[in-house]
């Protein structure tokens, strides 16, 4: 294994073992459930959101640490940013996930010219080897985009 593949073990174990922004907001905030049926993860995103801005996130639920990991690296690159900006960085992390998936089939996959700098979320760049845990790594992003989409249809 590589230097940079045992910092990316690091850094997701890390996010696991230690969770960025746990626990609950209560309301007004906005909770969204998320389940992946396929292994049992599941995952609660609180968001507060204000002034079209994401000004606190939480995260709760139970999962293996690729779902735990990307749950807790997206909460410290969201909070605070708008929801314009929070979109775009879905869009980032969800076309890097796409990109390498593709990559591996065999595809070549248009690059973005995205510059949105993802941090620490470069390290789950590996899980596309597994496709089938890519829905891990996916599904708090997914059910923050559910969180933001019924929130905006409320107001």
């Amino acid at each position: 294994m590589s230097s940079l593949d045992d910092l990316y073990k690091e850094i997701i174990l890390d996010h696991y073992r230690s969770p960025r922004n746990q626990g609950e907001l209560a309301p007004p905030a906005h909770r969204c459930e998320g389940f992946n049926a396929l292994c049992g993860d599941e995952v609660i995103v609180y968001v507060s959101l204000i002034d079209e801005k994401i000004e606190d996130i939480k995260i709760g639920g139970q999962g293996c640490s690729i779902s735990q990991a990307s749950a807790s690296m997206m909460t410290e690159i969201i909070k605070g940013k708008s929801v314009t900006e929070a979109e775009e960085i879905i869009h980032a992390f969800k076309e890097m996930m796409d990109i390498y998936e593709s990559e591996l089939s065999g595809e070549q996959a248009e690059r973005s010219t995205s510059d949105i700098d993802l941090g620490d979320l470069e390290a789950l760049q590996g899980v596309v080897k597994y496709p089938v845990r890519i829905k891990c790594a996916t599904l708090a992003w997914n059910t923050l985009t559910q969180s933001i989409d019924e929130i905006q249809c409320s107001d």
